[in-house]
């Protein structure tokens, strides 16, 4: 993995992002517009207080993981990919390349979905405000990673879709949102611990509590490690191109 190889990778890909507006409004607009009704729906009442840092890390994940995982896989369907596997640039940098370039954006994301959910929503933090916006970084940043090691078994964009839902969906049902997790099945509780979702959620609901950084730095480190798992996954999963 070389730097200069990656950071070009990185500046193509935000490059191209650069000129795509729908693919920009869908990575910074969509999560506010959600917000937005959520907390019209519920005005007058503490389910934004209580569920919005939870949603302002689950919204980016989701959307990043869609854009990453369509993305690298358009990449690879063109051609793309085995035109810049000829060159010097190796697995490493293109995976690299596209998380670090993902990352930028996940960044500039997390800052204004927490902002207009603070400021214009009206979201009430207990605990720290920078927490929630690192915790939303880290999630929007997995859900690119997650894309990314997603792509390397799909074929199609229609199969990088339908990828979301096998590994988004599940970990909805089990990270502790719908029901406290102490009070699943036991079966239930141990499968949330392989998830990373869970350790988002877990984190967002003592940051919502009104919990510090330092207590929810457990959950943080789990969620950096399985972002380098996906990373790693990944890389050693890329195909040059689609058979």
């Amino acid at each position: 993995m070389t730097p200069a190889l990656t950071a070009a990778t990185a500046r193509r890909v935000l490059a191209q992002l650069r000129h795509d507006p729908r693919t920009i409004a869908l990575i910074v607009l969509l999560p506010c517009v959600l917000l937005g009704l959520i907390a019209w729906m519920f005005h007058g009442t503490p389910v934004l207080d209580q569920f919005g840092p939870i949603l302002v890390a689950l919204f980016p994940l989701i959307v990043m993981f869609l854009v990453t995982s369509v993305a690298t896989l358009r990449e690879r369907t063109s051609g793309t990919l085995e035109r810049l596997m000829a060159s010097p640039l190796g697995k490493g940098d293109f995976v690299g390349g596209y998380a670090l370039a993902f990352g930028v954006v996940a960044v500039v994301q997390a800052l204004v979905v927490t902002g207009f959910a603070v400021w214009v929503c009206g979201m009430d933090v207990h605990g720290s405000l920078g927490a929630v916006v690192l915790v939303a970084v880290l999630d929007a940043v997995l859900g690119c990673t997650l894309g990314l090691a997603a792509s390397a078994v799909a074929r199609t964009e229609f199969q990088a879709v339908q990828m979301m839902p096998l590994i988004v969906f599940p970990q909805l049902v089990v990270c502790g949102l719908l029901m406290p997790r102490d009070e699943m099945p036991t079966v239930l509780e141990w499968i949330s611990r392989a998830f990373p979702l869970t350790y988002g959620v877990d984190a967002m609901q003592h940051l919502a509590a009104g919990s510090s950084l330092g207590d929810v730095a457990g959950d943080v480190a789990v969620i950096v490690a399985f972002l380098a798992g996906a990373v790693v996954v990944g890389g050693l999963t890329l195909r040059r191109r689609t058979p």
